[in-house]
């Protein structure tokens, strides 16, 4: 059997942290900012943590990382 292999897309967007737990940069950061606020932008340039929900999904297109 090959190796399993990464999923380019969910490698590049999202990162496991030393304790396990999976994060990800905010969506909307990227382009037509003039109109948010300083406040909001500040706010969507911190990463979070992956939802509860969408953990086992992403942690199998990882899977091949581990």
């Amino acid at each position: 059997m090959p190796k399993m292999k990464t999923h380019s897309g969910a490698k590049k967007r999202f990162r496991r942290t030393g304790s396990g737990k999976l994060m990800r940069e905010k969506a909307g950061k990227r382009h037509l900012l003039e109109h948010k606020s300083s406040k909001q932008t500040r706010r969507l340039s911190r990463d979070q943590v992956v939802a509860p929900a969408d953990t086992k999904r992403v942690n199998k297109l990882l899977a091949g990382n581990k």
